[in-house]
Formats: C-alpha cells, sequence, structure tokens
C-alpha cells in the first residue's frame, strides 16, 4: 500500500469538462475533486460514455478542462501551453492502450526505446534489461505482428515505464485480450508498478481486474465516487 502521509502526486480541484453536441453542450465531467497519492493504484469504472477517457487526458494534459486545476507534484498543468503539456507528458507521463498502439514498421526494441528517444536519450541496456524483466528479450528484432495480443502488451508495459514516470495512465488495458491472458497482465502490471512505486491509473470496465487496485473509483453523472471493493 502507498505511504498516504506524503502530499499527493495529483491533485484536482472542481475540474470540470464539456463538449458541444450540434446546438446543445454535453457536460462529462462537473466540478471533480480528487488527490492520488505516490505509488497508489486506482481503478476508475463507469459506463461507456462516461468521462473515464476523458479524466485521463485531462490529466495527462492532452485536453484542458473548462474549470478547475490539476496539479501534477506541485506544478498546475491547466497553466501550461500545449508545447509545454507535451514536454511534460513525454517526461512523467507513460500510456498503456487497449489496442497497444505499437508502431507496426518498429521492432520491439524501437518501440520501447522510443519515449527515450524523444525525451533525447537513448540506453539500449535500459530497454533489454526490461525486456528481460517480462521475458521478451529474446524477441526484441521482432515486429509487433509476430507477436500474441498478451506479448504486445507486455511489450506496451515497459515502452510505458521506460523513461521512469511520475504516473502510468491504462486505458481497459485488457480489452484486447482474453480473460486468463489479461489477468495475467494485470498482475504483471502490477508487479511492475509496485516495485517503481508507480502511480497508476487504470480505466476499466472488469470488476476483477480493478480488484488488483488499492481503491475504485466510479464515474457517474459527472461525478466521482468511492466505491467500495467487491468481496468474492
Amino acid at each position: 500500500m502507498p505511504n498516504l502521509k506524503n502530499s499527493p502526486v495529483i491533485s484536482l480541484s472542481q475540474v470540470s469538462k464539456s463538449y458541444p453536441e450540434g446546438s446543445i453542450t454535453h457536460s462529462v465531467l462537473d466540478s471533480i475533486s480528487a488527490e492520488f497519492q505516490e505509488g497508489e493504484c486506482v481503478a476508475l469504472l463507469g459506463r461507456s460514455g462516461s468521462g473515464k477517457s476523458t479524466l485521463l487526458n485531462l490529466i495527462s494534459g492532452i485536453d484542458k478542462p473548462d474549470n478547475g486545476s490539476i496539479i501534477i507534484q506541485g506544478r498546475d498543468i491547466t497553466g501550461l501551453s500545449e508545447y509545454e503539456r507535451t514536454l511534460f507528458r513525454r517526461r512523467h507521463i507513460g500510456f498503456i492502450y487497449q489496442f497497444f498502439n505499437l508502431i507496426p514498421t518498429l521492432t520491439v526494441l524501437e518501440n520501447v526505446m522510443l519515449p527515450l528517444e524523444l525525451n533525447e536519450q537513448r540506453n539500449e541496456a535500459l530497454v533489454s534489461s526490461l525486456l528481460d524483466e517480462v521475458e521478451l528479450l529474446e524477441r526484441k528484432e521482432e515486429y509487433p505482428d509476430r507477436l500474441s495480443g498478451g506479448e504486445q502488451q507486455r511489450v506496451a508495459i515497459i515502452r510505458a515505464l521506460v523513461h521512469d514516470p511520475l504516473i502510468v495512465l491504462a486505458d481497459e488495458p485488457t480489452g484486447n485480450i482474453d480473460r486468463e491472458t489479461g489477468n495475467k497482465v494485470m498482475a504483471l502490471l502490477e508487479r511492475l508498478i509496485r516495485k517503481r512505486n508507480k502511480t497508476l491509473i487504470i480505466v476499466t470496465h472488469s470488476q476483477e481486474i480493478a480488484s488488483f487496485a488499492d481503491r475504485q473509483l466510479l464515474l457517474e453523472n459527472g461525478v466521482l465516487k468511492t466505491q467500495s471493493k467487491t468481496v468474492a
């Protein structure tokens, strides 16, 4: 469990977001306030269209809220320019997606190396060490289409961690693989996150996957609510 006595890594205060839909405006997030601690794993649940991915986009700086502040390790990213938010995202946030988002024309090694290169770094020894940790070192010269879904997601996980981010955001990371493989991938992700003391926010529809988290939050009608864990 994370140490909750420290200042939060992420602090949301009165965050709202709306989008135009024809002649009307659709409110997605309504005055959300929340804190996320260092080393904490939080599951974000809610129906499709409830705003889960929107919330991740706001935390990562891909999008800006209409109102409110998002403070990450003491820095209000809502006050940054788009370019500054891009640099902040490259350095401090790792992403894991449902459909892996590996570049098909790059090898496994090159895909994992990409976040480092975007930050003007290159450390092949580190990448090889991470690939070895997820038992894919021997596949480093392969292209993504030669890997299974579970293997591709393992590559995506270490790509999200290679640049040592503060935060990892995972949007339905097991949604494109079968249940057994998804549970193995989630167990691996949890182990790697705990080992490195990273803050993980994971969007999922699966209560089984959400059970890996320290806390579960439910997005409903634009409001964020604490949800008790389901006891088997």
